[in-house]
């Protein structure tokens, strides 16, 4: 832009002075030739007073003596001003006379340059050596002459020039800057310039024709100025004194020459090399300009040089050591305008020019200086200028250039010219997009550090300066101003604020004290969640959420009303217990929800540092607080739920006792000022409910447990887990499989078999496996006999269509869909309206070379996608709607085919004997490691040994002190029992007794199979047999008492699944089996409370002549 408006100026400039600054502002004074190419505009001759210029010759004489008047007026004669004449010494000017014939083809408007190549301009005569000089105070015009036939060379680097249109050139060789001001002088201010071959070298003169395009410009050297000052140095009508200075004044000065090109010529021969000395008589620049001093005359042994033949107007080249050369003119070849072909190509020249003018603004300012200068109303009228000015503002390649340039077939010339042109284009899209997506960027962070610093730069001056600590100071007291922090923290803050307001940012005692200020401003200190103590909204929840369980949700409802009177339900620890799957976590959340408390969990299974439960000291990297300080910063809120799960799994370490810790944290006689090692500030957690889990209460050390109260939450019955099944898992699982609005359906018939013969623990989550593995076998067999035809794959999307497609017809070998993006060009490249000129250009483009081939495609989309592939990754993640199912699908799962979707029984039978067993076989009831109830059968024998007791089956150590125990109390009351005669006969000393209790892959544990034990060893002993209906559970004591045991409700289920009948229990057990198990369960079961050995065994031998015995001997 300033480039094209310095080119505008340059026609009004009228002081060799003024043309200088202005040039110098914008001409770069280096030894580069080439400039940038965005710099060429479309522009016309100097009109200065003492520049080469030239008119129509039907304005010359109109505008003759206004000119002399102006000059006159406007450039008075001064010491410095060179005559153009040369009236100072009488040496007649060779500058053609002012009646030189210009061109006829001159544009309208004054000082336009002619394209006297154009096939309808006439040919102008050559100027004639003057006859006469002109007076002192006029002054000739100047003509371009149509033939010159030597010229001095001038090669140049890294593109040609084009004709009309203005070109800075640096010239360092000195004898080439002597000729152009002794041509500048004598009114020959023309010069050939030829494109250098290579373009990493750079020269003054030419050596060798082969170093140089033969077609290159012939230009009009419109003014000249130093290089190192610049300062104007002279003007195209020799105007300036450095032409006339001292010899040698700038020998090593370079020069700055605007060149202003008319026409297109080719070199024929090489007349005088560069380099070579003077042909003619040295010229004494210094004292008689333009006197002609012959040389000395040469040794007689040396040929006298000649003058080499040539026209008068530039033999003086013949004394500077510089190229001259021989050239004739490229004229452009006969066209007609009309041409279908010719007049395409402009009309996809003008468009592409519309395109590039939209994103550079550049070429915005050269098209409209253009169309300003353009002679012809019409830019249609001009095709070979068009083209010229296409390639004159492109940047292409430099062979590129050069053909449009060699073309003389103006088709020819458009078609090369649309090629770089389009080129053009597509760098300024690719150019544009870049600008763009780095804009979206750097945008937002930009306009925040442009502010930054703005306000940074505001505070400077209002002594208000301020930085990045500083708003982290006031971010913090902002912060401690909305909370209501105890004394005590208030304190604590406000010296660690201070620390940090003294401690530079790049100190790691402010890392740390930051992230201290950071905890510490966001526990909410003063926050609490409103509390709800409906006891109707919280046993809606409870419902909603679990089934069964009424014992725990009437405890939970009590635990609510006495904080609904009290107004707190602080100072309470709740402790679930129960087997693993019958809801104890659920159960926290469904308290959280009915409180309307926040919720947080932790799991302190396998914990072995105490630094998770009370934090690190700050000293340490990395600290970080406790899990109950995290959970505050979590939740936002002083009173929250929290629920600490597996309480009773937790571990030992060297880094200390978490259960140590955990009494701190959950006693209520503590917690109101729990002290966390990182914060060394007492935070208060007496308003926070803490509900822990566990599956076992034996591994819970005692101090922790004395200060839980303990829930028993006890596992499922058959009934309970149907409707759990019904109510919750089936519709959960059946939507998770994508069946939610399909009819399938799974039997309450299917459930019962589930429950007894796969699912038998106490929880429901087994259960709740294998209805997921229902629906997902159901989903298969539906989709499988529906067919994918009814149930399609939903469509690529069209981008990667596109692409697939795409890599196919390339001949991509993958067959894998490519995951780049597709092309994202801001402007697609405008196709052409006709369809051969714009094939044959893009075929053009696409085929010349690999570098082409790379940057224009058939349909003028950019290549630099591939370049963009890098940072634009395709968004494959996409959000998929269920299908739908026919309304015609139904799906029943029964009993019968329920084998078809979880398998064969998990479990084929509940007892071993259905039958009378042996003497010997006993049938107990255990409780297994799962929740679960089992019928475990005993089965004793006896060998010959030493009196020794074998068990074997898997057995713990309280089942074998039991087997003990049963044992001595039938030794000592063999003889009440039948089994010895006398009381003093030992009865067992040469015998072994084998005990074992099948499925030994299971372990057994557990005080409950003392009364089992004994009734095998009576059995055995006796030789009778013990009705396989009856099941026993309880615990003997060495003289013969049955103590109480646990977990009845699951031992009574158990029972119940294999139809026992009798059911023997510890009489201290009643009052827990009448009102903790459900009367389901113990329908069809006789229960028989006993409390000694004696009852056991009456009731068992009932109906045999032991029975009998055992009343009568064991009397009290």
């Amino acid at each position: 832009m300033a480039w094209a408006a310095a080119l505008r100026g340059l026609t009004a400039l009228h002081t060799t002075r003024r043309f200088a600054a202005v040039t110098a502002r914008t001409t770069p004074a280096v030894g580069a030739r080439l400039l940038s190419t965005s710099l060429a505009a479309r522009a016309r001759p100097s009109s200065l007073v003492h520049s080469p210029r030239w008119t129509n010759k039907s304005s010359d004489r109109e505008h003759d003596g206004e000119n002399e008047d102006d000059h006159d007026g406007d450039h008075p004669s001064d010491d410095k001003r060179v005559p153009v004449d040369g009236q100072e010494d009488g040496t007649p000017p060779s500058a053609p006379s002012s009646s030189s014939s210009s061109a006829s083809s001159a544009p309208s408007s004054p000082g336009s340059p002619p394209d006297s190549d154009s096939p309808g301009s006439s040919d102008p005569s050559d100027p004639p050596p003057p006859t006469q000089p002109p007076s002192n105070s006029s002054i000739a015009k100047q003509s371009v002459p149509e033939i010159y036939p030597q010229v001095l060379a001038l090669p140049i680097a890294r593109r040609p020039l084009f004709p009309g249109f203005y070109k800075a050139v640096v010239v360092r060789n000195p004898a080439v800057v002597r000729a152009i001001k002794d041509a500048m002088k004598r009114g020959q201010p023309y010069l050939g310039a030829f494109l250098l071959k290579d373009e990493h070298t750079d020269a003054d003169v030419i050596t060798d024709l082969d170093a140089v395009h033969p077609v290159g410009v012939f230009a009009q050297i419109t003014s000249v100025f130093s290089a190192g000052s610049g300062s104007a140095a002279g003007s195209a009508s020799g105007s300036g004194n450095a032409a006339s200075g001292a010899p040698g004044a700038e020998e090593e000065e370079g020069l700055t020459a605007v060149l202003y090109p008319h026409r297109r010529i080719r070199i024929t021969e090489l007349i005088k090399p560069g380099g070579e000395g003077p042909a003619m008589a040295k010229i004494d620049e210094a004292s008689e300009p333009q006197t002609v001093t012959p040389p000395p005359t040469p040794p007689p042994s040396e040929p006298e040089s000649k003058v080499p033949p040539g026209p008068p107007q530039t033999s003086f080249l013949h004394s500077h050591a510089v190229s001259v050369v021989a050239v004739e003119n490229l004229p452009t070849a006969p066209y007609n305008k009309d041409d279908q072909y010719i007049r395409a190509f402009m009309s996809e020249l003008v468009s592409v020019f519309k395109d590039i003018a939209q994103l550079n603004p550049l070429f915005r300012d050269q098209i409209t200086n253009f169309s300003i200068h353009q002679s012809a109303a019409n830019v249609f009228d001009e095709p070979d200028r068009l083209a010229d000015f296409a390639a004159a503002v492109s940047s292409g390649g430099v062979q590129e250039l050069q053909e449009v340039l060699e073309a003389t077939q103006v088709e020819e010339r458009l078609r090369r010219a649309l090629l770089v042109l389009k080129k053009e284009l597509i760098n300024a899209q690719l150019q544009s997009k870049l600008a763009r997506d780095v804009d979206s960027k750097i945008a937002k962070r930009q306009r925040e550090y442009y502010l930054m610093e703005q306000l940074k730069g505001i505070k400077r001056e209002l002594g208000m300066e301020t930085d990045g600590k500083d708003r982290l100071l006031e971010k913090f007291r902002e912060r401690a101003a909305a909370l209501k922090m105890p004394e005590g923290v208030r304190k604590v803050f406000d010296e660690e604020l201070g620390k940090l307001a003294h401690l530079e940012p790049a100190a790691s005692e402010a890392n740390v004290t930051r992230n201290y200020l950071d905890w510490l401003t966001q526990i909410p200190w003063g926050t609490h969640s409103p509390e709800n103590f409906s006891l109707r909204h919280a046993q809606g929840v409870l419902d909603a959420d679990h089934y069964g369980l009424k014992d725990v949700k009437e405890r939970i409802l009590e635990f609510l009303a006495v904080g609904k009177l009290r107004g707190s339900v602080q100072g309470k620890i709740i402790l679930l217990s129960g087997p693993p799957g019958v809801g104890k976590t659920s159960i926290g959340k469904s308290i959280a929800r009915a409180l309307g408390r926040q919720f947080f969990r932790f799991s302190v299974g396998g914990l072995t540092d105490v630094a998770e439960i009370k934090g690190h000291r700050r000293t340490y990297v990395g600290a970080l607080p406790g899990k109950i300080i995290q959970a505050l910063k979590r939740v936002g809120t002083e009173n929250p739920l929290v629920l600490i799960d597996e309480v009773d799994k937790i571990g030992r370490g060297h880094n200390g006792d978490p259960a140590s810790a955990l009494l701190e944290m959950l006693d209520p006689e503590q917690n109101s000022a729990f002290l966390d090692h990182y914060m060394d500030v007492p935070v208060d957690l007496s308003r926070v409910l803490f509900v822990c889990t566990a599956n076992n209460l034996d591994t819970i050390p005692a101090p922790l447990l004395d200060r839980m109260e303990v829930l028993e939450v006890s596992g499922y019955v058959s009934e309970e887990k149907v409707a759990i099944a019904q109510r919750y898992l089936a519709p959960q699982a059946k939507e998770a499989s994508g069946l939610k609005d399909a009819d399938v359906e799974i039997d309450r018939e299917a459930v019962d078999v589930l429950i007894k013969w796969y699912c038998r623990e106490s929880g429901v989550r087994g259960l709740k496996k294998q209805i997921e593995k229902i629906y997902r076998k159901a989903a298969l067999k539906l989709v499988d006999d529906i067919g994918e035809e009814t149930l399609p794959e939903p469509s690529a999307p069209a981008h990667a269509v596109t692409s697939a497609t795409a890599k196919t017809e390339e001949g991509a070998t993958g067959t894998v869909e490519s995951q780049e993006p597709p092309a994202n060009e801001p402007n697609a490249a405008p196709e052409s309206s006709t369809s051969t000129p714009s094939e044959t250009a893009s075929a053009e483009s696409s085929t010349s070379t690999p570098s082409e081939g790379a940057a224009t495609q058939e349909d003028g989309s950019s290549s630099g996608e591939s370049g963009e592939e890098g940072d634009r990754k395709a968004v494959t993640t996409q959000e998929r709607q269920p299908l739908k199912l026919p309304p015609d699908v139904h799906v029943r799962v029964t009993p019968e085919t329920l084998k078809d979707y979880v398998g064969p029984p998990l479990y084929y039978r509940d007892r071993m004997y259905t039958r009378a067993p042996p003497p010997g076989v006993s049938t107990g009831l255990g409780f297994l490691g799962n929740g679960s109830g089992a019928v475990m059968p005993i089965e004793a024998t006896a060998m010959p040994g030493k009196g020794n007791l074998q068990l074997t089956g898997k057995l713990g150590e309280v089942i074998r002190e039991s087997a003990q125990i049963a044992l001595s109390w039938v030794k000592a009351h063999g003889y009440e029992l039948g089994i010895t005669k006398t009381r003093e006969e030992a009865f067992i000393g040469e015998r072994d007794i084998h005990v074992h209790m099948p499925e030994g892959s299971i372990g057994k544990e557990g005080p409950s199979a003392g009364t089992a034990l004994l009734s095998a060893f009576v059995s055995l002993f006796t030789r009778t047999r013990v009705h396989p209906d009856i099941a026993m559970t309880g615990e003997i004591s060495l003289v013969g008492q049955v103590l109480p045991v646990g977990g009845l409700k699951e031992k009574i289920l158990a029972a119940h699944r294999a139809g026992i009948k009798t059911l023997l229990a510890p009489a201290a057990n009643r009052a827990d089996i009448e009102e903790n198990v459900p009367a389901s369960v113990k329908e069809g079961i006789r229960f028989v409370y006993v409390e000694e050995v004696r009852e056991v065994l009456e009731e068992v031998f009932k109906g045999t002549e032991l029975a009998e015995r055992i009343k009568e001997t064991l009397k009290d």
